[in-house]
C-alpha cells in the first residue's frame, strides 16, 4: 500500500536492525485518514471470506481493525491482554510473549463475544515472530471458531512470524512488507 509506505519512510524511526517505530501515526498518536484507508485496503481485500468479526489485541491493532469492521460492517473485538476485575469466569485465555515488550501475556476474551460459528478476521500493526498471531488463533480455534485471514499493517519479512502462519495455512495480507532495516534504511519487498 503506497499510502502506507510513504508514510513509513516519512515519519518512520529505525531503532535497530529489528524495530521500527511508528508511533507518531500508528500505535500512539493515529492518522485517521491513514488507518481509514487501510479499512478499506483490508475490507477489499478480505470481503468474499463471510467474515464475522474482527479481533484485535490491545491496543496498536484497535485503530486499523475498527476501521477495517466500519467497512466490513461487523462487530470488532479486543482481545485484553491481562485479566479484568469486570470479567467473571466467563473467560478464554491463552499465554504469549510480546517481541516488542519482551513481556508474557495472558490473552483474554469473554466468552459473551465469541461463538462456534464465528468466521474471524485478526487485524494487528505488526507481524515479526508470529506470537500475538498464533496466539490470538489457538484463542479463536480452541473454542471451534474459524480464523478466515490475518491482516497485518507491517510486516518484517526478516523475522519468521510470516513464514509460520503461511506454514499452518493462514492467508495472511500484509500492507507494508519491509526487507529490512540494516544501515537505517527502510527496505520494502514490492
Amino acid at each position: 500500500m503506497k499510502l502506507l509506505e510513504d508514510m513509513i519512510l516519512q515519519k518512520g524511526k529505525i531503532i535497530n536492525e529489528d524495530v521500527l517505530k511508528v508511533d507518531n501515526f500508528i500505535n500512539h498518536q493515529v492518522d485517521s485518514k491513514l488507518m481509514k484507508e487501510i479499512g478499506v485496503e483490508f475490507s477489499n481485500y478480505f470481503k468474499k471470506d463471510k467474515i464475522t468479526k474482527i479481533f484485535t489485541i490491545e491496543s496498536s491493532g484497535i485503530a486499523p481493525a475498527v476501521m477495517t469492521s466500519y467497512e466490513l460492517n461487523v462487530p470488532m473485538v479486543i482481545l485484553k491482554k491481562q485479566t479484568s476485575a469486570i470479567l467473571n469466569d466467563d473467560i478464554y485465555q491463552v499465554n504469549y510473549k510480546s517481541f516488542t515488550k519482551n513481556t508474557t501475556y495472558n490473552l483474554t476474551i469473554s466468552k459473551d463475544y465469541i461463538s462456534q460459528d464465528d468466521s474471524i478476521l485478526i487485524i494487528d500493526d505488526f507481524l515479526a515472530n508470529g506470537e500475538a498471531a498464533k496466539a490470538s488463533i489457538k484463542l479463536i480455534e480452541n473454542v471451534g471458531a474459524k480464523v478466515v485471514g490475518i491482516g497485518i499493517v507491517i510486516e518484517k519479512t526478516f523475522q519468521p512470524g510470516r513464514k509460520i502462519l503461511d506454514e499452518l495455512g493462514y492467508n495472511v495480507y500484509s500492507l507494508a512488507r519491509i526487507k529490512s532495516l540494516k544501515n537505517n534504511k527502510i527496505e520494502f519487498i514490492n
